[in-house]
């Protein structure tokens, strides 16, 4: 576990939008772990939960990780791990899936729009230099793969959220750190990932986020409508393999709920033993 699930409590001038970004979280990130709260005028003295505890994705552990479906990249680092809040790629621009690395790094890098952006928007020009009109920010870290690309923003509410058109896009203070620390030739990976399952101080967690169509519910509605597309066998399955020995120890209302809710909370989804209730 990366992290820890924090409470606080709301003040008369905060937004939703504010805590997610003082304290690294993407928009829909905040908003699914605390479905019904007005993301606008959530009120003083009403409790929030901050998502700031993390499982790590199923994914080799070197270079940057990025789990699409978690809307969250991870940094392995020399010296530890770090993890910030992304923006991907909205319907019908979906960032690929896969393996590439970083092949060239800029500061106050230039947007040259590809055609097909231009042709979505033709008021575009062929160029758009440094400054508050690029969309690419301070900071971009270039992939193997053409036009793909890891920046900052000169709109930071779309940071945890899915309005990009393919690339990644962080809030300008994380792009930054991470543009100081990751070296050109680092490997990337691009996963999707809404369903994670892992151990942590001898219980297992399982941590579900929200389809696509389920993110565009929470920011419409604030809370998740519809019910999930994909099966959830593969999840059952692996979460029968990783309980090994402790299999009678499964929670299975609780990771049924994980499953339908889809917080991106880590959910604890085995029962303490008699030995930890202290009966034994």
């Amino acid at each position: 576990m990366l992290g820890a699930v924090r409470l606080y409590t709301a003040k008369h001038e905060d937004t939703l939008l504010d805590l997610a970004r003082d304290n690294g979280l993407g928009f829909v990130e905040i908003i699914a772990a605390n479905q019904g709260v007005d993301p606008w005028v959530p009120g003083a003295g009403t409790a929030i939960t901050l998502p700031t505890g993390h499982l790590l994705p199923d994914a080799p552990r070197y270079g940057l990780v990025i789990n699409l479906a978690e809307h969250r990249l991870y940094y392995f680092a020399p010296d530890g791990i770090q993890t910030y809040a992304i923006g991907v790629g909205r319907a019908g621009w979906d960032t690929p899936l896969g393996s590439t690395s970083i092949v060239r790094k800029m500061k106050n890098p230039i947007w040259f729009p590809p055609d097909s952006i231009r042709k979505e928007h033709p008021d575009l020009p062929k160029a758009v230099r440094a400054g508050p009109a690029n969309p690419l920010g301070r900071h971009a870290l270039y992939f193997g793969w053409p036009s793909y690309l890891v920046h900052g923003t000169n709109m930071p509410w779309g940071v945890g959220r899915r309005v990009s058109h393919g690339c990644i896009r962080l809030y300008p203070e994380g792009i930054e750190a991470l543009f100081n620390d990751v070296p050109v030739g680092t490997g990337v990976q691009v996963i999707d990932q809404p369903i994670k399952i892992g151990w942590s101080a001898g219980e297992l967690y399982l941590e579900v986020y929200p389809e696509p169509e389920q993110a565009d519910e929470l920011e419409r509605e604030g809370t998740i409508l519809s019910a999930a597309k994909r099966s959830n066998s593969d999840a059952y399955y692996k979460i029968r393999s990783l309980a090994g020995d402790d299999l009678s120890r499964l929670d299975w209302p609780a990771i049924r709920s994980a499953l339908v809710e889809r917080t991106g909370l880590p959910v604890r989804v085995t029962l303490r033993s008699h030995a930890q209730n202290g009966t034994e």
